[in-house]
């Protein structure tokens, strides 16, 4: 097993239950000095993906996953690291417990443009979904996104 950090549409219980339904939620925390953006317009989704990156002044919620080896193969997929969308980092979450280093995913792409409104509506709902706080999934509503898509 291996710790996982989930944000974005992965943060969502209900999702990491279907793309890894070998590895349990650990804990939730805080991605600090990281900020929740958006880039890869170019590869030709609906708007903007998410990705996260660092920001003195920021922090990103997340969910922490023991995740196994098989459930790790699974989430490389569904991510698309296996063909270098997405790349894996490590990172230090705080948790209620102290700081803990897991891994995440970030988008191998430069920052910039916006994300679909229901791309964001997913995201936000993801958050809730994960007992994010009221804030923080109020201010992933609020975000610029594209009513439409290209």
């Amino acid at each position: 097993m291996t710790l996982y950090a989930a944000y974005g549409t992965n943060l969502d219980p209900a999702r990491m239950s279907e793309r890894c339904p070998h590895s349990p939620l650990r804990t939730t925390g805080w991605l600090q000095g990281w900020r929740l953006t958006f880039g890869g317009e170019e590869h030709g989704w609906d708007g903007a993906l998410s990705t996260i990156v660092e920001d003195p002044i920021d922090q990103v919620f997340v969910a922490v996953y023991d995740i196994t080896r098989e459930d790790e193969s699974n989430l490389d997929g569904w991510e698309a690291a296996d063909l270098g969308l997405y790349r894996k980092t490590k990172v230090r979450v705080a948790t209620m417990n102290g700081e803990i280093v897991v891994w995440t995913y970030v988008l191998d792409a430069y920052e910039g443009g916006l994300p679909s409104a229901s791309y964001l509506g997913v995201l936000a709902d993801a958050a809730e979904a994960a007992d994010a706080p009221v804030d923080y999934v109020a201010a992933l509503r609020r975000r610029p996104c594209r009513s439409i898509g290209h």
